[in-house]
């Protein structure tokens, strides 16, 4: 494997995700035909939670000082920043599309939190007993994120000062970790609706739900393409967790890396078309 950036930037999108390949849990990425595939970080910490950044570095959280912190880095692993210091987790990092917010989780999973992209003015959003996580952005601006105040798992709407709370799913299943597609019509999530953890679609108003893939495995963590045509996913249905893309529909699953350890957690990130030479 390649460290720091790959050479060539001629495929349209890069993912970056997590992975113990390396040993312990480290950050990957590689380009959407599978190839090319570059270990970003490798240190003795844990690392999770990767995203781009809009400026193409990206955050990720990392146990490297002790507890689980939020980082920034470039891609070819200098000016390291340390953007979130305490004492508890700092994980499910997400940037706001124009890069000024950060939204996460901290307090143990139980609450969501946003900071400004340098890590100053952390502000609290969630403030209750239940169990508040994995808070990220809408393309309109607000904020979703995963409670379980209802009695179970669902994902609601939030200004991003934590105001006008709003429900989107409503079952006696756990829906989590949705990703909006980026026309903002529509929203791909995990549930165990049938029973086992399988990746849906549902219209951003909460209506219209489909099941987009059927198996025994546990699929989760889907991610839009850029050009919202295809879902990348984690899946163990070959006894660990791999990544895969399908089509939006849940057409042509195709198998993107293979190894006996588990990747997971992949985000997009579109790259420019290098010019032919003239």
């Amino acid at each position: 494997e390649e460290r720091g950036r790959s050479a060539s930037q001629s495929r349209n999108t890069r993912h970056i995700f997590p992975s113990d390949r390396g040993g312990d849990s480290e950050i990957s990425s590689m380009n959407a035909d599978k190839s090319s595939v570059t270990l970003l970080t490798l240190d003795e910490g844990r690392h999770g939670d990767a995203r781009w950044s809009p400026d193409g570095q990206y955050i990720f959280s990392s146990d490297r000082d002790g507890d689980f912190e939020i980082y920034l880095m470039n891609t070819d692993e200098a000016g390291l920043t340390l953007l979130a210091h305490n004492d508890v987790l700092g994980a499910y990092l997400y940037q706001s599309s124009d890069g000024q917010l950060v939204s996460f989780t901290s307090d143990g999973g139980f609450a969501s939190y946003v900071m400004n992209s340098d890590g100053s003015g952390v502000t609290q959003l969630t403030h209750n007993t239940a169990q508040d996580s994995i808070a990220s952005w809408a393309p309109d601006g607000r904020i979703w994120f995963i409670s379980d105040r209802d009695g179970d798992p669902e994902i609601y709407l939030m200004n991003p000062d934590g105001s006008d709370v709003t429900q989107l799913t409503h079952n006696e299943a756990t829906d989590s970790i949705p990703s909006w597609s980026p026309d903002g019509r529509r929203i791909a999530f995990m549930s165990d609706q049938d029973g086992d953890a399988e990746i849906y679609v549902v219209n951003a108003d909460g209506v219209g739900t489909r099941q987009l893939t059927r198996n025994e495995a546990s699929d989760s963590f889907a991610s839009w393409s850029p050009d919202g045509r295809h879902i990348a996913f984690a899946s163990d249905r070959d006894g660990d967790y791999e990544i895969y893309v399908m089509n939006s529909d849940g057409s042509g699953v195709r198998q993107l890396t293979h190894n006996e350890t588990d990747d997971f957690l992949q985000n997009w990130l579109p790259v420019p078309d290098t010019p032919s030479p003239s």
